[in-house]
């Protein structure tokens, strides 16, 4: 069993030699977002780019959409018709994930879920989508309630999945709130075996694992209740998987860093702390 550390960052960062371009990083797109929960995609997005991902495209309902643009500069957006992802949207999210592969020669990854909702259809566009893909993705959120109602779909996908316990619960059945760590740990394990997936199942103790091995992350911050630090974490997971990185060193060093950064932000703003001094700390995080 791995105990998730610092040099799990010599991995993800190597000295960028020679000649460097645009993509060269990872091109990840970040799918989701609703009329209601504007902010997840933004909030995803600044994170990948703090962990040092070269472009981040969002695409969101045109509310969300059009926040995240006018939040930063930094962040593109292409806001769809309507309030939430509906049937109609299906072709445009599966032709912009093949044109963002194309461009970025294969450095690319896809982050969904964050504030998508959980409408019937919203869940089967997620569902949808996902089974025709093949890019590395990480299912978060609303995602992983579209996936519960088919899992196979992904068995077998280049996906991370990065539950907190109640969204464990909804995708395999499995209660674990109560249980002991080593309990966790081994349905964790058990449960990324049988999808033949990766999960992060987040918590005071990450627990990461692939089915074969499993690695324990113990960076954190009581502060980190705070709305939208999963959607930091899904961000800098994603920034990795577009970069090349396999999906279980992703997730080992993307609940590092963003526990760290969240030690860190909740050492200067304690009860005040928001997801977005999280994204600033990460680059303290990442030295």
């Amino acid at each position: 069993m791995i105990e998730v550390n610092k040099k799990i960052l010599k991995e993800i960062y190597k000295p960028r030699l020679g000649h460097v371009k645009k993509y060269d990083f990872g091109h990840l797109v970040v799918i989701g977002g609703s009329e209601f929960y504007s902010g997840s995609p933004a909030l995803s997005a600044l994170a990948a780019f703090r962990a040092g991902v070269d472009m981040v495209k969002i695409i969101a309902p045109k509310r969300a959409a059009d926040i995240a643009a006018g939040f930063k500069p930094d962040l593109a957006a292409l806001p769809l018709k309507g309030d939430w992802l509906t049937k109609e949207h299906l072709a445009t999210l599966l032709t912009l994930t093949e044109s963002a592969k194309a461009v970025a020669h294969g450095k690319t990854a896809v982050v969904i879920g964050g504030g998508a909702g959980r409408s019937a259809e919203t869940q089967d566009v997620i569902l949808e989508y996902l089974s025709q893909i093949s890019v590395p993705a990480v299912i978060d959120a609303d995602a992983i309630h579209a996936l519960a109602k088919n899992p196979q779909v992904i068995s077998g996908k280049p996906f991370l999945i990065t539950p907190h316990t109640y969204e464990f619960f909804v995708l395999t059945k499995k209660e674990v709130y109560q249980l002991s760590d080593q309990e966790k740990i081994n349905i964790v394990k058990s449960e990324a075996k049988r999808l033949k997936t990766t999960i992060l199942l987040k918590g005071k103790i990450d627990i990461i694992s692939d089915g074969k091995e499993v690695a324990l992350n113990k960076t954190g911050s009581p502060f980190m209740s705070k709305g939208g630090t999963g959607d930091t974490l899904a961000g800098i997971a994603g920034a990795f998987l577009a970069r090349g990185i396999d999906l279980f060193t992703a997730a080992q060093a993307a609940a590092y860093i963003n526990g760290l950064a969240g030690e860190i932000a909740g050492k200067k703003f304690g009860e005040s702390m928001m997801a977005t001094d999280l994204i600033e700390a990460i680059p303290e995080a990442i030295k």
